[in-house]
Formats: structure tokens, sequence, C-alpha cells
């Protein structure tokens, strides 16, 4: 079987719109594209060397899908160009004819049930990069298995979100931490089951405590 999994640059208040530069993705307004620049270092280069030292195959929104396809067929000497290029490259879309970069496939109409279909196939897991329309859908069928997260020191304060209204409640476990030299907190998370609840109340409650609670309902 295979895993979906989201490798994904955050800000602090959970912002992942055009990390990359200016043009990347101006959408609404946001002014701060290229937000990551100033932040890499060796530590975190190295984190997204291994991921992509892994088989895998691209899973893409169809806005991503354009930046990537204008962007890695045209690098030289890249090997991450290399990698992108020659991986399979499976992209949400109403415009399945437009997909030029080779070795791309169209999910079709039903998204959802496509990816259920390729997770249940052998093969390499499906590594989301960017893609945050797309990552609201995932999030809302529970289909990531796996997120990666480099959580920049930074507040961007509006911008497109990694965590929107529509996430199902979910539970993960922590795998993996680190944080590089200038200040980016690497985290990988699995998904592991439904959220449990407890209480620290004390079992009985004071009257102040009771009345608090009758009021507030």
């Amino acid at each position: 079987m295979r895993k979906i999994i989201t490798a994904t640059f955050v800000s602090l208040d959970g912002v992942m719109q055009a990390p990359g530069g200016p043009e990347e993705d101006p959408v609404g307004g946001f002014e701060f594209g290229g937000w990551t620049f100033h932040y890499w270092d060796d530590v975190g280069g190295a984190f997204i060397g291994e991921i992509f030292a892994k088989p895998f195959a691209l899973l893409l929104g169809r806005k991503t899908y354009d930046i990537f396809a204008a962007h890695w067929p045209y690098q030289e000497n890249s090997q991450i160009a290399d990698r992108f290029n020659a991986v399979t490259k499976y992209v949400a879309t109403h415009r399945p004819d437009t997909l030029s970069w080779q070795n791309s496939q169209s999910l079709g109409d039903d998204v959802v049930a496509a990816l259920r279909q390729l997770k249940q196939e052998d093969g390499p897991d499906l590594l989301v990069q960017g893609s945050s329309e797309l990552i609201q859908t995932l999030l809302a069928n529970d289909l990531i298995d796996e997120i990666s997260l480099l959580t920049f020191p930074l507040v961007l304060g509006k911008g497109k979100r990694l965590f929107g209204s529509g996430a199902i409640p979910a539970a993960f476990k922590l795998n993996r931490s680190q944080a590089s030299t200038t200040g980016v907190i690497i985290a990988t998370y699995e998904r592991a089951g439904e959220i449990k609840t407890g209480s620290f109340a004390q079992q009985q409650p004071s009257e102040a405590e009771i009345e608090r609670r009758r009021t507030w309902k």
C-alpha cells in the first residue's frame, strides 16, 4: 500500500502560501512571497534531500503543478529537477488535456476516489508539495498518512493556511524533530488514530465551578 505524505513549509501562524518567491502565488494580495529564502541552511537542505532520495510520485494541485511545470523542466545540473522530471505526477485538475510536463496524469473527476484507489496499489509513496487547496481535500477526507512540517520563525498574518476549516479532527504521532541553525523547526508526524480526551477537573467541583458551568451553558 502507498502512503500520502505532505512536506510543507509553514509560518508560525500556519500560512503556507508562496514560500519560494514573490511571483509564486500573489493571490489575495499576498505580499510576502519568498519568506523562506533567508532561513535556509544545511540542516534544512539535508532534510529535503532525504525526502527526495526515497522513491516517490508527486501529488499536486493544479496551481502548484503549473508553477513546477514552468520551472523544473528548464533547470540544468539539478538533481531535484532530474527527480521531478522523471517521476510520475498525479494532478488534481479540470483540464487534463493541458498537462504538458512529462509523466503527468490527471486524477480524473473524482479525486478522492482516485486517491483511495492509488493508496491500495503497490508503488512509491505519493508526495505532496505545495498544493494548499488539494491539501484541504486530503485533510477533509482523512487521506494524509504522514506530515513533514518545516515551521519557520515568523508570523505572516494572512495567506493560505495548511489547516483550513474543513480539516477533520485527527491525532498524529511525532516521529522525528530537529531545529535548523536559523530556527526552523523540522518535524515529521504520522497518523495515529482518533483524538483521545480526558479531564484535569476535580471529581468534586467547587460551587463556583458548578455555577460557571451553569452560566456557560
